[in-house]
Protein backbone atom coordinates (compact mmCIF):
# COMPACT_ATOMS: atom_id res chain seq x y z
CA UNK A 1 0.00 0.00 0.00
CA UNK A 2 1.54 3.35 -0.97
CA UNK A 3 0.54 5.60 2.16
CA UNK A 4 2.29 8.21 0.79
CA UNK A 5 0.16 8.80 -2.57
CA UNK A 6 -2.98 8.41 -0.48
CA UNK A 7 -2.09 11.34 1.81
CA UNK A 8 -0.85 13.71 -1.06
CA UNK A 9 -4.15 12.53 -2.91
CA UNK A 10 -5.67 13.64 0.61
CA UNK A 11 -4.29 16.67 1.27
CA UNK A 12 -4.26 18.39 -2.18
CA UNK A 13 -7.97 17.90 -1.99
CA UNK A 14 -8.62 19.15 1.59
CA UNK A 15 -5.99 22.19 0.59
CA UNK A 16 -8.58 22.71 -2.37
CA UNK A 17 -11.33 22.90 0.33
CA UNK A 18 -9.41 25.39 2.26
CA UNK A 19 -8.64 27.66 -0.68
CA UNK A 20 -12.16 27.83 -1.60
CA UNK A 21 -14.16 28.21 1.90
CA UNK A 22 -16.64 30.20 1.34
CA UNK A 23 -18.00 27.94 -1.51
CA UNK A 24 -17.24 24.59 0.09
CA UNK A 25 -18.13 25.17 3.76
CA UNK A 26 -19.63 28.40 4.50
CA UNK A 27 -22.18 28.42 1.69
CA UNK A 28 -23.72 24.90 3.34
CA UNK A 29 -23.43 26.36 6.83
CA UNK A 30 -24.94 29.25 5.82
CA UNK A 31 -27.92 28.03 3.77
CA UNK A 32 -28.65 25.70 6.77
CA UNK A 33 -28.58 28.75 8.61
CA UNK A 34 -31.63 30.10 7.53
CA UNK A 35 -33.59 26.76 7.61
CA UNK A 36 -33.04 27.21 11.39
CA UNK A 37 -34.16 30.52 10.74
CA UNK A 38 -37.33 29.75 8.93
CA UNK A 39 -38.32 26.73 10.30
CA UNK A 40 -36.88 26.57 13.56
CA UNK A 41 -37.77 30.45 14.52
CA UNK A 42 -40.70 31.42 12.68
CA UNK A 43 -42.70 28.40 11.48
CA UNK A 44 -41.48 26.28 14.29
CA UNK A 45 -42.64 28.42 17.06
CA UNK A 46 -46.19 27.75 16.17
CA UNK A 47 -45.73 24.27 16.29
CA UNK A 48 -46.25 22.17 18.82
CA UNK A 49 -43.68 19.54 20.45
CA UNK A 50 -42.95 16.61 18.11
CA UNK A 51 -42.55 13.18 20.21
CA UNK A 52 -41.99 15.68 23.16
CA UNK A 53 -39.62 17.34 21.52
CA UNK A 54 -39.69 21.39 20.41
CA UNK A 55 -40.07 21.05 16.62
CA UNK A 56 -36.44 23.82 16.09
CA UNK A 57 -34.17 20.63 18.20
CA UNK A 58 -36.69 18.26 15.53
CA UNK A 59 -34.99 18.97 12.78
CA UNK A 60 -31.52 19.42 13.33
CA UNK A 61 -31.03 16.01 12.36
CA UNK A 62 -32.63 16.26 9.44
CA UNK A 63 -31.04 19.24 8.16
CA UNK A 64 -27.36 17.66 9.03
CA UNK A 65 -28.18 15.07 7.60
CA UNK A 66 -29.75 17.17 4.18
CA UNK A 67 -26.57 18.83 4.10
CA UNK A 68 -24.02 15.50 5.04
CA UNK A 69 -25.68 13.43 1.84
CA UNK A 70 -25.31 16.43 -1.03
CA UNK A 71 -21.72 17.63 0.35
CA UNK A 72 -20.76 13.77 0.19
CA UNK A 73 -21.85 13.59 -2.93
CA UNK A 74 -20.53 16.69 -4.89
CA UNK A 75 -17.35 16.90 -3.18
CA UNK A 76 -16.29 13.17 -4.12
CA UNK A 77 -17.89 13.52 -7.58
CA UNK A 78 -15.87 16.70 -8.42
CA UNK A 79 -13.03 15.66 -6.96
CA UNK A 80 -12.18 12.79 -9.62
CA UNK A 81 -14.47 14.40 -12.21
CA UNK A 82 -12.37 17.89 -12.17
CA UNK A 83 -8.77 16.06 -13.03
CA UNK A 84 -10.72 14.14 -15.70
CA UNK A 85 -12.05 17.35 -17.45
CA UNK A 86 -8.64 19.65 -17.08
CA UNK A 87 -6.68 16.68 -18.61
CA UNK A 88 -4.93 16.06 -15.20
CA UNK A 89 -5.83 12.88 -14.64
CA UNK A 90 -2.77 11.03 -16.85
CA UNK A 91 -0.62 12.57 -13.97
CA UNK A 92 -2.18 10.04 -11.88
CA UNK A 93 -2.48 7.46 -14.04
CA UNK A 94 1.30 7.61 -15.14
CA UNK A 95 2.08 7.43 -11.48
CA UNK A 96 2.84 4.10 -9.02
CA UNK A 97 -1.06 4.49 -8.08
CA UNK A 98 -3.08 1.56 -7.59
CA UNK A 99 -6.62 2.29 -8.07
CA UNK A 100 -7.42 1.33 -4.56
CA UNK A 101 -5.39 4.22 -3.04
CA UNK A 102 -6.86 6.82 -5.20
CA UNK A 103 -10.15 5.86 -4.00
CA UNK A 104 -8.79 5.98 -0.66
CA UNK A 105 -7.24 9.63 -0.71
CA UNK A 106 -10.43 10.54 -2.96
CA UNK A 107 -13.25 9.25 -0.92
CA UNK A 108 -11.31 9.72 2.42
CA UNK A 109 -10.84 13.52 1.99
CA UNK A 110 -14.27 14.40 0.55
CA UNK A 111 -15.60 12.25 4.21
CA UNK A 112 -13.49 14.56 6.17
CA UNK A 113 -14.99 17.88 4.56
CA UNK A 114 -18.13 16.36 5.02
CA UNK A 115 -17.42 15.41 8.99
CA UNK A 116 -15.83 19.01 9.09
CA UNK A 117 -18.93 20.42 7.76
CA UNK A 118 -21.71 18.30 9.74
CA UNK A 119 -19.81 19.22 13.16
CA UNK A 120 -19.82 22.95 11.76
CA UNK A 121 -23.53 23.06 11.20
CA UNK A 122 -24.24 20.88 14.81
CA UNK A 123 -22.27 23.78 16.48
CA UNK A 124 -24.12 26.50 14.34
CA UNK A 125 -27.43 25.20 15.68
CA UNK A 126 -26.81 25.87 19.35
CA UNK A 127 -27.08 29.47 18.03
CA UNK A 128 -30.53 28.98 17.39
CA UNK A 129 -32.12 25.54 19.20
CA UNK A 130 -31.18 24.29 22.84
CA UNK A 131 -30.40 20.83 21.97
CA UNK A 132 -29.13 17.79 23.52
CA UNK A 133 -27.64 14.53 22.72
CA UNK A 134 -28.46 11.20 24.08
CA UNK A 135 -25.71 8.93 21.97
CA UNK A 136 -22.97 10.75 21.34
CA UNK A 137 -20.90 7.93 20.04
CA UNK A 138 -23.82 6.95 18.24
CA UNK A 139 -24.42 10.08 16.73
CA UNK A 140 -20.90 10.06 15.13
CA UNK A 141 -20.54 6.83 13.81
CA UNK A 142 -23.70 7.70 12.07
CA UNK A 143 -22.14 10.73 10.78
CA UNK A 144 -19.23 8.62 9.79
CA UNK A 145 -20.65 5.86 8.03
CA UNK A 146 -22.92 8.43 6.58
CA UNK A 147 -20.28 10.69 4.98
CA UNK A 148 -18.14 7.88 3.92
CA UNK A 149 -21.23 6.20 2.06
CA UNK A 150 -22.24 9.09 0.16
CA UNK A 151 -18.76 9.90 -0.83
CA UNK A 152 -18.26 6.12 -2.46
CA UNK A 153 -21.68 6.79 -4.16
CA UNK A 154 -20.00 10.44 -5.06
CA UNK A 155 -17.09 9.27 -6.64
CA UNK A 156 -19.25 6.31 -8.59
CA UNK A 157 -21.17 9.17 -9.90
CA UNK A 158 -17.51 11.34 -10.69
CA UNK A 159 -16.20 8.20 -12.87
CA UNK A 160 -19.80 7.92 -14.38
CA UNK A 161 -20.21 11.29 -15.53
CA UNK A 162 -19.14 13.02 -18.59
CA UNK A 163 -19.90 16.37 -18.47
CA UNK A 164 -21.62 18.92 -15.77
CA UNK A 165 -25.03 18.12 -15.41
CA UNK A 166 -24.46 14.19 -14.89
CA UNK A 167 -22.84 14.99 -11.88
CA UNK A 168 -25.68 17.65 -10.96
CA UNK A 169 -28.54 14.94 -11.66
CA UNK A 170 -28.50 12.31 -8.99
CA UNK A 171 -28.02 14.91 -6.30
CA UNK A 172 -30.77 17.58 -7.54
CA UNK A 173 -33.38 14.99 -8.89
CA UNK A 174 -32.83 11.64 -6.68
CA UNK A 175 -31.27 12.85 -3.34
CA UNK A 176 -32.35 15.89 -2.21
CA UNK A 177 -36.36 15.15 -3.32
CA UNK A 178 -35.72 11.94 -1.53
CA UNK A 179 -34.31 13.68 2.22
CA UNK A 180 -37.61 16.05 2.01
CA UNK A 181 -39.77 12.99 1.87
CA UNK A 182 -37.61 11.42 4.07
CA UNK A 183 -38.80 12.70 7.44
CA UNK A 184 -36.02 15.97 7.31
CA UNK A 185 -38.97 18.05 8.68
CA UNK A 186 -41.34 16.15 9.60
CA UNK A 187 -42.35 12.58 11.47
CA UNK A 188 -43.07 9.91 9.10
CA UNK A 189 -46.10 9.10 11.60
CA UNK A 190 -47.82 12.09 11.07
CA UNK A 191 -48.76 10.58 7.59
CA UNK A 192 -51.79 8.99 7.19
CA UNK A 193 -51.24 5.26 7.09
CA UNK A 194 -50.73 4.51 3.58
CA UNK A 195 -48.28 7.08 2.98
CA UNK A 196 -46.54 5.46 6.09
CA UNK A 197 -46.05 2.65 4.42
CA UNK A 198 -45.05 4.03 1.20
CA UNK A 199 -42.45 6.39 3.08
CA UNK A 200 -40.96 2.94 4.29
CA UNK A 201 -39.47 2.54 0.73
CA UNK A 202 -37.26 5.55 0.71
CA UNK A 203 -34.09 4.77 1.91
CA UNK A 204 -33.42 7.90 3.72
CA UNK A 205 -36.25 7.46 6.33
CA UNK A 206 -33.29 5.00 7.95
CA UNK A 207 -30.65 7.01 7.39
CA UNK A 208 -32.60 10.49 9.17
CA UNK A 209 -34.54 8.24 11.81
CA UNK A 210 -31.40 6.34 12.84
CA UNK A 211 -29.91 9.86 13.50
CA UNK A 212 -32.44 11.44 15.57
CA UNK A 213 -32.58 8.38 17.62
CA UNK A 214 -29.12 9.07 18.29
CA UNK A 215 -29.94 12.58 19.54
CA UNK A 216 -33.24 12.09 21.38
CA UNK A 217 -33.81 8.36 21.51
CA UNK A 218 -36.88 8.67 19.12
CA UNK A 219 -36.89 7.17 16.05
CA UNK A 220 -39.66 6.02 12.97
CA UNK A 221 -38.20 3.27 12.82
CA UNK A 222 -36.16 0.25 14.67
CA UNK A 223 -32.40 1.66 14.92
CA UNK A 224 -31.19 -1.78 14.54
CA UNK A 225 -32.79 -1.44 10.94
CA UNK A 226 -30.85 1.86 10.18
CA UNK A 227 -27.62 0.71 11.15
CA UNK A 228 -28.52 -2.62 8.77
CA UNK A 229 -29.85 -0.15 5.97
CA UNK A 230 -26.47 2.04 5.81
CA UNK A 231 -24.03 -0.86 5.75
CA UNK A 232 -26.28 -2.28 3.60
CA UNK A 233 -25.44 0.72 1.24
CA UNK A 234 -21.87 0.88 2.46
CA UNK A 235 -20.95 -2.67 1.42
CA UNK A 236 -23.01 -1.97 -2.16
CA UNK A 237 -20.97 1.11 -3.03
CA UNK A 238 -18.01 -0.95 -1.98
CA UNK A 239 -19.22 -3.60 -3.61
CA UNK A 240 -19.38 -1.16 -6.90
CA UNK A 241 -15.92 -0.23 -6.66
CA UNK A 242 -14.27 -3.29 -6.21
CA UNK A 243 -15.86 -4.11 -9.87
CA UNK A 244 -14.84 -1.45 -11.63
CA UNK A 245 -11.43 -2.37 -10.00
CA UNK A 246 -11.92 -5.77 -10.65
CA UNK A 247 -12.90 -4.85 -14.51
CA UNK A 248 -9.75 -3.26 -14.96
CA UNK A 249 -11.83 0.11 -15.57
CA UNK A 250 -9.44 2.59 -15.95
CA UNK A 251 -9.82 6.65 -15.40
CA UNK A 252 -10.14 8.58 -18.69
CA UNK A 253 -10.40 12.13 -19.36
Amino acid sequence: MNWHAVRAIFRFEMARTFRTLTQSIASPVLSTSLYFVVFGAAIGSRMGDIDGISYGAFIIPGLIMLALLNESISNAAFGIYMPKWSGSVYELLSAPVSFVEVVMGYVGAAAAKSVLLGLLILATARIFVPYEIAHPLWMLCFLLLTALTFSLFGFIIGLWADDFQKLQVIPLMVVTPLTFLGGAFYSINMLPPLWQKITLFNPVVYLISGFRWSFYGVADVNVGISVAAILGFLALCLGSVWWIFRTGWKLKA
